[in-house]
């Protein structure tokens, strides 16, 4: 049932979010601030406790709901085609990548926390409506390519653990509805540790992966200093730009800059304050295990598969099938595929969550959840059925990898206004990006966009050669 708002919408319930300088909250922005994306939990979480580890506790939570997007199995995928095809040179993008989902991550939180408003919400009221209906398009687009990601993810999982073929099992994604649903109406932290316990078995199985490998520690090592062959080899360009598009996403963003808004801190200056630097510390922590994980694939697969000479394993089912044989150890290739499932399926929490925050943020209408759920997966649920079922397991793989690129190709329409409203005093006040911060801040969002215009150019000079 879709909920269209009122001509004056009231404002969220709480305290009036007061910027520090003593300004009007709705000051720099457009239109007034309308009732909060994911209203049923705004503010839900209380702050309580005297000490810093208390208050860590508290905020705890959020970062790994944003992790989870971090090591999905699109970024399975990218990892495994690049750990195979170059050993441990994309070692140093993962690490990029990481640490720009670090900063990035930081501004969106901070932003959400300050004003507030969430990212689509802030895109609502800062751009004309014709720019914030690009935007949410462009969005949706990522939203899309993420989950389709998801889709094909647990339906290798599926078909590697239980022989269940790939179009039944994209078919039955569809009911993880049931479980977001059944989550969300036990409360919020119920919905944070399940991801966390989720995101714990993903990294125990990994741990045990890398373990078995036994990779050559120099040569992990040499892989984090970055080198010019990523850009100058367009094979290894191309998988780069489907790390940054897996690791980095333009969704997440959206997601975080709305559920931190779920604590009930203070908001006053010296409230803010705390609330952005826990939240700062929640989402690099998070980020840090997600690092693991996904240099854990990487390296996993450049030892086994790069090391043997199968540099052309680019499908989560051969190496589901190769890493037994290759590593000689018995229950290697389930571990891994059990890992792929639970990958698969935490993340398509996090993507309901997303999707909803996007849609009420910049067209202000409210959609009951499981239609919104329902709506995302059908959307990668037709292309993933059609592609499984006329080209097989390569035609999945060759898909997977692509959503990835998708997304990296959407991430320069998040990141931009996102960089923007965190460095204009008007909207923030003393929470504003110093000078250094918003220099950082746009050189990596102009990498990125320079990044993704030499693939382009690089996609389109290979098809007109």
């Amino acid at each position: 049932m879709l909920q269209f708002p009122e001509k004056t919408r009231r404002r969220a319930e709480g305290p009036p979010a007061e910027l520090p300088d003593g300004a009007h909250p709705d000051q720099g922005w457009r239109r007034a601030r309308v009732d909060p994306s994911l209203a049923d939990v705004y503010r839900s979480i209380p702050v309580t406790g005297n000490t810093p580890w208390r208050k860590f506790l508290a905020f705890l939570g959020p970062g790994y709901l944003v992790a989870v997007g971090y090591m999905d199995p699109g970024n399975w995928a990218t990892d495994l085609a690049g750990g195979s095809a170059f050993g441990y040179r994309l070692l140093c993008v993962v690490l990029l990548s990481n640490m720009m989902a670090v900063l990035l991550q930081g501004l969106a939180s901070k932003l959400g926390i300050v004003t507030g408003r969430d990212l689509a919400q802030a895109c609502r009221d800062h751009y004309s409506k014709p720019v914030g209906y690009v935007l949410w398009v462009m969005c949706e687009l990522a939203i899309a390519a993420c989950d389709l990601a998801e889709v094909i993810g647990s339906a290798i999982a599926l078909n590697l653990l239980f022989g269940i073929p790939l179009a039944v099992g994209v078919v039955l994604t569809a009911l993880d509805v049931l479980l977001v649903l059944l989550l969300q109406k036990k409360g919020f932290r119920m919905l944070e540790a399940l991801v966390i316990a989720l995101v714990a078995m993903v990294g125990g199985c990994f741990l045990f992966e890398i373990i078995i490998a036994q990779p050559d520690v120099k040569a992990v090592l040499g892989g984090f200093v970055p080198h010019a062959d990523v850009v100058r080899n367009p094979q290894m360009l191309y998988i780069a730009m489907g790390i940054l598009g897996a690791t980095v996403m333009p969704h997440n963003l959206y997601l975080h800059s709305s559920i931190v808004q779920t604590r009930r801190y203070e908001t006053n200056a010296a409230g803010k304050r705390e609330a952005v630097r826990y939240a700062f510390i929640d989402s690099t922590v998070a980020l840090t295990f997600a690092l693991f994980i996904n240099a854990a694939i990487l390296i996993v697969a450049a030892a086994t598969f790069h090391k043997t000479g199968h540099t052309d394993v680019a499908e989560i089912q051969d190496a589901y099938h190769l890493l037994t044989p290759l590593l000689g150890a018995a229950g290697a290739s389930a571990v891994f595929a059990f890992a792929l499932l639970a990958s698969g399926q935490n993340s398509t929490l996090t993507g309901t969550l997303a999707g909803q925050i996007v849609m009420e943020g910049f067209l202000d209408l409210r959609m009951r959840p499981w239609m919104r759920r329902l709506l995302t997966r059908g959307i990668a649920i037709v292309p993933a059925v059609i592609v499984a079922v006329l080209y097989g397991e390569d035609g999945t793989a060759k898909l997977l990898v692509m959503s990835q690129v998708i997304l990296s190709m959407q991430l320069s329409f998040a990141v931009f206004p996102l960089v923007n409203f965190t460095s204009d005093r008007a909207k923030m006040g003393e929470f504003v990006n110093p000078g250094w911060l918003k220099a950082l801040a746009y050189t990596v969002a102009v990498l990125i966009a320079g990044l993704n215009m030499w693939l382009l150019w690089q996609i389109f000079s290979g098809w007109l050669g």
